[in-house]
């Protein structure tokens, strides 16, 4: 059975780092960016779902028990299906992110607080560029953004691994002290945290019924400065600057 978020709103330690310093704003995309209601995750779970099942020959509840234990092993399916099945990544990411984004709504607050941040935006998914860009635009936010790291730009090496982190910040010039990271699942935060970002754990409103208890608990760890459930609240709250 599935945890109810814990919080109301936002919440945050009094050792929580603070956004006056940051220069640099990046953020996940996935259940980050947009609600669950917007039913993308769980079409993209079940095209996994189906690429398993066709790749092996399997029923789809085999083939359900198979990617989550790719997922949970290898930390995404498709770097277990790169590592051990030889899969072209590209074929395997345009499948499963060939979904119907009409449940997808215009966010234009959430628009404004992102166009106001001081400094650059960038979005670091373990998707893939055209999918990040799909969503965002349809969200109304891509403009916002400098520029998206997807997986294939850090080499099919996937959060919360470190060597994607320092790929993204080699690449992009990121003086990661100077930075934050946006992110929905806490362990993706451990690492950006002890590079020297300032972290933001997003949580759901409501419980997701697609998704893992642990990929959506109010998780307090030395690793995460701040917990929210409204992004566009949190950051005309705590990261803009007083008009």
């Amino acid at each position: 059975m599935n945890a109810k978020p814990s919080i109301e709103n936002h919440l945050s330690t009094p050792e929580s780092r603070a956004f006056s310093h940051v220069e640099t704003w990046i953020f996940d995309l996935d259940n980050t960016l947009y609600p669950h209601t917007s039913r993308v995750w769980p079409q993209i779970d079940d095209r996994i779902t189906l690429y398993i099942a066709e790749l092996f020959g399997l029923d789809g509840l085999s083939a359900r028990a198979l990617q989550k234990f790719f997922y949970h092993r290898h930390g995404t399916t498709l770097r277990a299906l790169i590592e051990e099945y030889d899969v072209d990544p590209h074929d395997f990411l345009d499948f499963a992110h060939d979904i119907d984004h009409s449940d997808i709504e215009l966010n234009a607050s959430l628009g404004e607080a992102i166009e106001r941040l001081p400094g650059r935006k960038l979005i670091l998914t373990n998707g893939s560029r055209k999918h990040a860009e799909n969503v965002a635009r349809k969200i109304g936010i891509l403009d916002h953004f400098e520029d998206v790291f997807d997986i294939a730009a850090s080499n099919f090496v996937p959060k919360p691994d470190r060597r994607a982190y320092e790929v993204f910040l080699e690449k992009h010039a990121v003086e990661p002290a100077k930075a934050a990271m946006f992110e929905d699942i806490a362990k993706n935060l451990a690492v950006p945290h002890q590079l020297g970002m300032t972290t933001t754990l997003i949580i759901p409103k409501t419980i997701d019924p697609f998704r893992e208890d642990f990929e959506q608990e109010a998780v307090k760890t030395p690793d995460i400065d701040y917990i929210t459930n409204d992004l566009a609240d949190f950051l005309r709250s705590h990261a803009l600057p007083a008009k």
